[in-house]
């Protein structure tokens, strides 16, 4: 086959070493590489590893020619094929909810498998796990619709109210009185929230615009429906925090307030010490807004060194110094775990969707000379594929269903219904929080 080789100004290697060289033969001082296509020289596999090189070269030596294979033999050829197939449809199965994107995989299914009989139950059973994972999430979606109505439906009823609201039949400390059960239950529906979450999603949420490509790609508004588990997630850390400020703010009395405070300094306690963050992050936010904050009596009432070493440990100086230390300490945790129990890490999720956004926005897509940026891509891809092995731990703590509907369906109400039932817990103290308080009150008589 002729020895056609690709140019070496279209690859860079951390060495600056030309990857074609390893698998050419030796000319002399004067003879110069061909400017041509790829050919079998073109062996990236046996050089260093390539740090950046444009698209349209890195695609040209996947592609098979007349006179040009990647690998020599299609029994080698084959089974990568087979191996991206598999892992293409397991990382990321929204992508085959396209009918037309199911045909091209059929496609080239048929392609390969004529080449090796073993081929075809491997394909067939990709196959089958493919539409497994696609009714999982279907299911996943459905159920986030399901709660997230309950939710809305029942919060809306609590906005009505003429004074401070009348006691809910049931309450948080009435479902549950234990902490450390609490925690595990909001560990459960954290990880069923994150089970659902594919790596497509995070791909689709900062989509952006290629300057170098003639394309527009649409926006984040226009991806609602392919993030539709990523913003479930965002709305689940919303509704915990205003859960916790309503639990608080309900009671009548300031002992009974400041139980309820206790109980989720508690919860947070040991969500921390489970590693789940997220939850964690929620109970101190809900704790921190400001109808509950300004509670100066009932907090009087509270044994606060638990909370103020949360929220040291939540502290946002040093772009989270604290809970990065603390994150790493769980993710080392996770790696020499011998049970799903220390596996688990549940990272503050608004914070990890942060980091993602500014490391896509931060970075260009391609360097000044068109080569793809490998060295972003392969930043992401550590940070989703590791947030992928954390969502993929099976909770080891058997659920109780009555907190979970609880925790799913409980009223919450909206901030004015917070700020109004804080001040009818606790006078307003100052001008303000009395303008506020009569304009709330007569909002809601308005109302009914």
């Amino acid at each position: 086959m002729p020895q056609t080789v690709c140019s070496g100004t279209m690859f860079t290697t951390p060495s600056g070493f030309s990857p074609h060289l390893a698998c050419a033969e030796p000319r002399g001082e004067e003879e110069e590489a061909p400017q041509e296509g790829p050919g079998p020289g073109a062996c990236l596999a046996d050089g260093p590893p390539i740090t950046s090189a444009s698209l349209d070269t890195l695609i040209q030596n996947l592609v098979p020619t007349a006179d040009y294979y990647p690998e020599a033999k299609v029994r080698k050829f084959g089974p990568k094929i087979l191996q991206l197939l598999t892992e293409w449809t397991e990382t990321f199965p929204s992508d085959f909810r396209d009918e037309k994107m199911v045909g091209h995989l059929k496609d080239i299914i048929h392609r390969i498998a004529p080449c090796d009989e073993a081929y075809w139950k491997t394909l067939n059973q990709m196959l089958q796990k493919l539409s497994q994972r696609l009714a999982l999430i279907s299911q996943g979606e459905e159920s986030v619709v399901k709660v997230s109505l309950n939710a809305s439906s029942i919060s809306a009823k609590l906005v009505a109210f003429k004074t401070k609201p009348p006691p809910i039949q049931k309450d948080i400390l009435s479902i549950c009185n234990d902490p450390y059960t609490l925690a595990q239950q909001l560990t459960h529906v954290e990880l069923e929230h994150l089970s659902h979450i594919g790596p497509e999603e995070f791909v689709q949420a900062f989509v952006q615009k290629d300057p170098l490509d003639g394309t527009q790609q649409p926006c984040f508004s226009d991806q609602k429906k392919k993030t539709s588990n990523l913003e479930a997630y965002v709305r689940w850390f919303n509704r915990l925090c205003y859960l916790v400020a309503t639990e608080i703010c309900m009671p009548a009395k300031k002992k009974q307030r400041a139980l309820v405070i206790e109980f989720f300094i508690d919860v947070a306690r040991e969500c921390f010490n489970i590693g789940n963050f997220n939850s964690l992050m929620a109970i101190i936010s809900g704790m921190n807004m400001t109808p509950v904050s300004r509670l100066k009596k009932t907090w009087g009432k509270v044994k606060t060194a638990k909370f103020f070493i949360l929220e040291h440990q939540m502290d946002p100086t040093g772009n989270f110094y604290n809970y990065r230390t603390a994150l790493r300490g769980a993710a080392h945790r996770s790696q020499t775990a011998n049970s799903n129990r220390e596996k688990i890490v549940i990272p503050f999720f608004s914070l990890l969707i942060k980091d993602i956004y500014f490391l896509n926005e931060g970075c260009a897509n391609r360097l000044p000379n068109g080569h793809v940026n490998f060295e972003k891509f392969m930043e992401l891809a550590r940070q989703v594929g590791e947030f992928m092995t954390w969502k993929q731990v099976e909770c080891p703590f058997e659920e109780d269903q009555a907190i979970l509907h609880y925790l799913h369906t409980a009223p919450i109400f909206s901030e004015d219904g917070l700020y109004l039932a804080s001040y009818e817990s606790e006078s307003p103290e100052n001008q303000v929080e009395k303008d506020r308080w009569k304009a709330l009150r007569s909002n809601v008589l308005a109302k009914t």
